[in-house]
């Protein structure tokens, strides 16, 4: 194939296009100093006479913005073909997508665009697509071979995401039936021989160094035993004797987040006078998109930035500026236990291979320090790797995409990392018990192939589908919208008592489902949608706006899939409601105990409570639903809680429980 050829006449048709890259000579300049540049030439070709390459690009080496303009430019987007690039996460696409549209000189949604779930922000012009690896994964569900697609790129594969795990798998067999598809796999160093050895012949490795300074890197001498107040003080001291330069902080989820902030911010108003100003902003998945783009521009002068971020800030995500990093050594995962059936987030220790990450984000401008919150010793015991999600994950939701891709043995799926056989059992039952799968193991008509297109968890799509047999769409479409958005509460630093008092007024006594539809309904009708109407109330206006949003997108997948969507004729009794939400939720059942704690019906040794942030925290109810689950020192805490009755499960799912009654 002579691709000079070819981009020389697709040049010709498209002047407008690429001569608007160079419009900006600041870009030009930046994007030349990148440590890719040198190599682009040996790349194109390496991709021209290799079907599968595996980078191993270094931070800063400009891999995730750069390579994908190189092939645009090279001509492989003409015939109107595409360049998917995929990351791991939402904010990672969005961020990468947005820079690159900047570089190429053109709004987000042209040439350069992204989609991440309820979210698509392409055209028919865009050639370069950058996009969660969950969304490419359902685009193989319409187009098994990518067709419209020259290049796929899976960014960061070294974080072993279950959906990476599973396109490596897929396009693995497309590049077979495809021999014009080029697929790059970047990777982190230590997983690149893995990846080589996976796909065998077809593959070449190449390496890029980064662009990096030296980064000194600071130990405990001690254990520490509470690293989040070790945290605040190690950012405090930073900006009391440290030069000038930004703090990235590394911290496991939102709760820990908001106590840093916080703390951090009282500081700066009550503290001793410093030459610096502080500006301390969080970052993790939840938070609307504007607040996490809020931490790629630049300080304000005579400002110091804090950025206090989850482990998306690891990888892909790059923050100018960034001179000191504070890792606590620890990070969120989320675990499914096969025996207890629960899927919940765990903190645990992070891996060698994380830690280095951390550190690399200190030195991308000028020489950095990285604090680690722990010892040498404790950093020689951390494993080389994390354990790749498709081992400690619920399989239900992937094993009904594969399903649905028409692939029917899961056994012989040729995985770089084959799942626990019991985790594949768990699934398989509980998919079945869905009606998701019939009982030859295969996707059943009208229930399982429609589950597989909504972009739900099973039990979420279930509940939705159930609806109209029990009359309640409108209902359940609020709801759903309202259970795929997060931090509807506006958590104030002040007045916490103020804002529970409102929230108070949209209150259910059936539970947390009944509040959501409440809280929605108030919005749009005597609310009107507006930002006012929400701050005044405490609620996340971004948040809401996105469910009215999420919610119109669902009605529109209900279209497509030919379910007619119908208004009750008289409004929905709570039974009715209720009932329809067991349909999906039924696995998720407990009892109530006399201390206020639950048993999990069917698994009576597992005990859990309601979080506090529920609406049944301080409520009884004999039997309950949840659809969440969360780990908080000893406890296991429920959220999603809506009050039900116990003849309502066997009712739903006699196969699932298949025991008697009186057991529960």
């Amino acid at each position: 194939m002579d691709r000079d050829g070819e981009t020389e006449s697709y040049l010709g048709r498209h002047t407008t296009s690429v001569t608007a890259q160079f419009k900006n000579a600041s870009i030009r300049r930046q994007r030349k100093l990148l440590p890719i540049f040198r190599h682009r030439d040996a790349l194109l070709y390496l991709i021209e006479t290799t079907q599968i390459v595996i980078l191993i690009g270094h931070t800063g080496s400009g891999k995730s913005t750069q390579l994908t303009q190189y092939l645009h430019e090279a001509g492989w987007t003409s015939d109107s073909k595409t360049i998917a690039c995929t990351q791991p996460r939402r904010v990672a696409a969005i961020s990468v997508a947005t820079r690159v549209a900047e570089e190429v000189g053109c709004p987000i949604g042209d040439v350069v665009g992204y989609s991440i779930r309820f979210e698509d922000m392409a055209s028919d012009k865009t050639r370069i697509k950058y996009m969660t690896d969950g969304m490419l994964l359902r685009e193989l569900l319409v187009d098994p071979l990518l067709s419209r697609y020259s290049v796929v790129m899976i960014d960061e594969a070294h974080e072993r995401t279950i959906s990476t795990d599973i396109l490596l798998c897929i396009l693995k067999k497309v590049v077979k039936r495809r021999k014009d598809l080029r697929v790059i796999i970047s990777s982190a160093t230590l997983q690149a021989e893995e990846f080589a050895q996976y796909f065998g012949d077809k593959s070449r490795i190449i390496s890029i160094e980064g662009k990096m300074f030296p980064v000194d890197t600071l130990y405990l001498s001690e254990p520490t035993e509470n690293y989040i107040d070790r945290t605040i003080k190690t950012v405090l001291d930073i900006h009391s004797q440290e030069p000038e330069g930004d703090i990235l902080v590394f911290m496991t989820g939102r709760d820990e987040i908001t106590q840093v902030c916080n703390s951090v911010r009282d500081f700066s108003t009550t503290g001793a006078p410093t030459l610096l100003q502080l500006l301390v902003l969080p970052l993790y998945a939840g938070l609307s998109q504007d607040l996490q783009m809020r931490v790629f521009d630049p300080a304000p002068e005579h400002t110091r930035k804090v950025i206090v971020s989850t482990n998306v800030a690891e990888a892909s995500v790059t923050i100018d500026g960034i001179v000191y990093v504070v890792d606590c050594g620890h990070v969120k995962l989320r675990i499914y236990d096969p025996d207890t059936r629960i899927d919940s987030l765990v903190v645990t220790p992070i891996s060698k291979a994380a830690a280095v990450q951390r550190a690399g984000r200190a030195g991308r401008t000028k020489p950095g320090k990285c604090f680690r919150l722990y010892t040498t010793t404790a950093f020689e015991a951390l494993p080389e790797v994390s354990v790749p999600e498709i081992r400690r994950t619920n399989l239900a939701t992937p094993i009904l995409q594969i399903k649905a891709m028409g692939i029917e043995n899961i056994a012989k799926l040729d995985m770089i990392t084959p799942p626990p056989v019991k985790l594949v059992v768990n699934a398989l039952e509980l998919l079945y018990s869905l009606n998701a799968l019939n009982q030859h193991g295969k996707l059943s008509t009208g229930v399982g192939d429609k589950m597989a297109e909504l972009p739900l968890d099973p039990m979420l799509s279930k509940i939705l589908l159930s609806s109209r047999k029990y009359d309640c769409m409108d209902q359940i479409l609020t709801i759903a919208a309202m259970m795929s958005v997060e931090n509807v509460y506006f958590q104030p630093q002040d007045g916490r008592a103020e804002a529970e008092a409102e929230w108070a007024k949209f209150t259910v006594d059936e539970g947390d489902h009944f509040t959501l539809h409440n809280i929605f309904k108030a919005f749009t009708q005597r609310g009107n949608q507006s930002s006012r109407w929400a701050h005044e109330r405490y609620f996340n206006f971004k948040a809401l706006s996105r469910a009215v949003s999420v919610r119109r997108q669902l009605l529109r997948y209900l279209e497509l899939l030919k379910i007619p969507f119908r208004f009750a004729s008289t409004p929905p009794s709570s039974e009715t409601l209720r009932k329809c939400l067991v349909s999906g939720y039924f696995a998720n059942a407990a009892k109530m105990e006399p201390d206020g704690s639950y048993r999990l019906v069917g698994r009576e040794h597992v005990v859990v409570w309601p979080h506090p942030n529920s609406v049944m925290f301080n409520r009884t109810a004999e039997y309950i639903i949840y659809s969440e689950v969360m780990e908080l020192g000893e406890k296991t805490y429920i959220l999603g809680i809506t009050k039900i009755d116990r003849d309502w499960l066997i009712e739903a799912a006699p196969e699932y429980y298949q025991i008697k009654s009186k057991h529960m």
